[in-house]
């Protein structure tokens, strides 16, 4: 085989659409734009219009805010990562595990603010472990094979005084 010989798959590249260069071309005249109208012409502004009717993204209610500036953002983990770094040698299963460890041993680059256990995976080792957070799934195959999971999320307190729909059904409970 020589450079000259070495050739793409046959249909691997294909040549461009010109738009616009006669009717010999198969895309002359109005160039696959259609008629004459607002879509035949450049900056288009039609994308969720609806003829005048009340656009859908606008008659839905709006729902829910979730302030992600104030969210933990956490590393994730599975037992079975867990278990096959135990495995390798690289965590020591008789003692707590906690972020630094997992970071000392290369199953995460950085502490962000804390580690979220999942339950994918086998877990054969009883181990210890310190996280910000647990999946139920987790919890149990931990406990399973003999383990402890110590949660340190801090536990979120109710206001004292509820707000908005809530007030309104709190003080409807109160007046029964």
């Amino acid at each position: 085989m020589k450079l000259n010989q070495i050739a793409d798959n046959p249909g691997a590249r294909k040549k461009r659409m010109r738009i616009g260069r006669g009717i010999g071309s198969g895309m002359g005249k109005t160039g696959g734009r259609g008629g004459k109208g607002q879509t035949a012409r450049s900056g288009v502004r039609i994308k969720g219009f609806e003829g005048g009717q009340m656009p859908l993204h606008r008659r839905l209610p709006k729902r829910g805010f979730r302030n992600t500036a104030f969210q933990a953002k956490l590393n994730e983990i599975s037992i079975g990562k867990l278990q096959a770094a135990i495995d390798a040698g690289k965590l020591d299963a008789k003692s707590a595990i906690d972020v630094d460890a997992m970071v000392k041993a290369g199953l995460m680059r950085r502490a962000k603010a804390g580690v979220k256990v999942l339950g994918n995976g086998e877990l054969k080792a009883k181990i210890e472990l310190a996280v910000y957070g647990a999946t139920k799934s987790a919890v149990e195959a931990i406990e399973k094979a003999g383990g402890s999971v110590k949660i340190l999320k801090p536990a979120v307190t109710e206001d004292a005084e509820p707000r908005g729909k809530n007030k309104r059904k709190a003080a409807k409970e109160a007046q029964k």
